[in-house]
């Protein structure tokens, strides 16, 4: 649900609001899961007891319910949290604190609400300090949830290659993620956000193209292998100003070379941003979910 509730400062802010039909709708296209990113940072105080906002609470929660409803697993995360990655042992206490009060408020929910604790740790998070901080957060977990699965991700955005060096906790009820946007020169060509803008016109199919999906895929087979940790791909998109064949072509290969490893994964994003669904019109583009076997 890409540019949602993480937008900001809030909600619609970044494209369209998630409205009261979208998930029966994500549902009758087949679709199973839903990964929710949430910007809980700006909606919390500065100060302890880092009060999460009322309405904001109760407006994800709504959210939650409308998704589970339509029969939808939810993945619930923490994103965007920037000063964390810029100052994480100044706000590790607000992360965990933040953590404790979304775990008391979806206790109640059943095994198919996961929580995924931080999106993409990068800047100064890395391996030598990513369990001092997802441990105190994780601990907050456990106190009301105690067997719900919990999702964790690796350093420099949780690439592929973050699965290698992964700290984890001890804790049996993880799953590990990572997001794939390779090769990045075409998944994000001509994006506006990237600094220095890559250029467009950069196709997908080549041999080499092929040889690093398989070479991603394997790394994901041999996490799991060494570990027993499922594995889950968090994110995997093309740009939408990318020609349309491209894209198709591009779902097609990601989801066919992971489905044959068992690992499974969530689109960016909707009809926001890398769009699956036309956010005026409301038409599904048909040929990508085709392309990622719907």
């Amino acid at each position: 649900m890409a540019n949602h509730l993480e937008a900001n400062p809030t909600e619609g802010d970044w494209g369209r609001a998630i409205t009261d039909t979208d998930f029966a709708d994500i549902a009758a296209v087949g679709f199973e899961t839903i990964r929710l990113p949430v910007r809980w940072s700006n909606k919390a105080s500065a100060t302890p007891p880092y009060t999460i906002d009322a309405a904001w609470m109760q407006r994800v929660e709504d959210v939650v319910g409308q998704a589970r409803a339509a029969g939808l697993r939810v993945i619930l995360n923490d994103h965007h949290y920037d000063a964390i990655f810029e100052n994480p042992d100044a706000e590790k206490e607000r992360f965990a604190a933040i953590w404790k009060q979304v775990a008391e408020r979806f206790q109640g929910a059943d095994d198919m609400v996961w929580f995924e604790l931080l999106n993409e740790p990068h800047n100064q998070i890395d391996d030598a300090n990513l369990l001092s901080i997802l441990e105190p957060a994780l601990a907050e977990v456990r106190a009301t949830n105690p067997t719900r699965p919990v999702v964790v991700g690796g350093q420099n955005y949780s690439g592929i290659n973050s699965l290698a060096t992964l700290p984890l906790p001890n804790d049996p009820y993880l799953i590990a993620t990572f997001h794939f946007y390779d090769p990045f020169p075409f998944t994000h060509q001509g994006a506006p956000w990237v600094t220095p803008v890559r250029p467009t016109g950069v196709t997908y199919g080549s041999a080499a193209d092929q040889q690093e999906l398989e070479g991603a895929v394997q790394k994901a087979r041999d996490f799991m292998t060494s570990t027993g940790i499922p594995v889950f791909m968090g994110e995997y998109g093309a740009y939408d100003p990318i020609p349309m064949d491209q894209r198709e072509s591009y779902y097609r290969a990601v989801s066919t070379a992971f489905r044959g490893a068992d690992v499974d994964g969530c689109i960016w994003g909707y009809t926001n941003s890398f769009a699956f669904r036309d956010q005026n019109t409301g038409v599904w583009h048909q040929n990508l979910l085709d392309a990622i076997g719907l």
